[in-house]
């Protein structure tokens, strides 16, 4: 059964660069086995009610602004599956779920596949995030998500643990993380070592260092999907640990 993976994908910038994040992606390749398939779960793609992306040859977005041109001028292209789009609505049509080709892949996850599939031959999905769902019913639909597993389709969230870019800082990257940004990080690894579900469900009870950490939800909203789809009985094993810009935390992991 292949692995279910959460990347913190941080800056889109990381798609140019070369660092131990970015060698970390790379090295992922060697841990797993060909999927058939990705199904991104992406922080960028929040919809009212879900939604499967369905288009052969998906678009790539380029979601943000401001950005160097370098940014701009990549390009990942890999194939779409509509037969597996209509599948997995099937598999969540008591949530209502629509196939729709009115969406394609935004820097959730091609900036973070371009380092795993340089080669971006593997056909890649995206599933929306409904806004109006709890994050119990998020994981819900992660758990109905399972079976893609056995199917050898890769299960991808992309988001981060926290990110609050209001607080961050650009300008001296040599700088420590905020002691508030650590200490919800450390929370949610002992929550994923212990495979204690509810504590991250439970997330907000953190207080403060929660408040600050999730300013908004959606980044932090795909470690339910992500969740749901694990067995009661895996394991985390993470991939990268570490802060970007002080209040963006790297954390990634993998199931084991």
């Amino acid at each position: 059964m292949m692995p279910v993976l959460f990347i913190g994908h941080g800056s889109p910038m990381n798609a140019t660069q070369k660092n131990s994040y970015t060698k970390n992606l790379e090295n992922l390749v060697s841990k797993l086995k060909e999927p058939k398939a990705i199904l991104v779960i992406s922080a960028h793609w929040q919809s009212r009610g879900t939604f499967v992306t369905s288009a052969k040859a998906p678009e790539q977005i380029y979601d943000f602004y401001g950005f160097p041109k370098e940014l701009y001028e990549i390009e990942y292209h890999p194939p779409g599956n509509p037969e597996l789009a209509k599948e997995i609505a099937e598999f969540l049509k008591h949530d209502g779920a629509l196939t729709t080709e009115e969406w394609g892949l935004d820097h959730g996850a091609w900036a973070v596949l371009l380092h795993i599939y340089p080669k971006a031959e593997i056909p890649v999905l995206q599933l929306s995030m409904d806004i109006n769902l709890s994050p119990e019913e998020k994981m819900e639909i992660g758990s109905k998500l399972h079976e893609l597993r056995k199917k050898d389709v890769l299960i991808l969230g992309s988001g981060n643990i926290v990110h609050n870019l209001r607080l961050a800082d650009f300008h001296h990257p040599e700088i420590p993380p905020y002691e508030w940004a650590i200490e919800f990080d450390r929370y949610v690894r002992e929550a994923l070592i212990e495979r204690n579900d509810l504590a991250i469900l439970e997330y907000s009870k953190v207080g403060e260092a929660a408040k600050l950490s999730v300013p908004t939800t959606e980044h932090f909203d795909p470690i339910f999907y992500v969740l749901g789809s694990m067995g009661r009985d895996e394991k985390i094993e993470f991939i990268h640990e570490g802060f970007e810009h002080k209040s963006i935390s790297m954390r990634s992991f993998m199931s084991i």
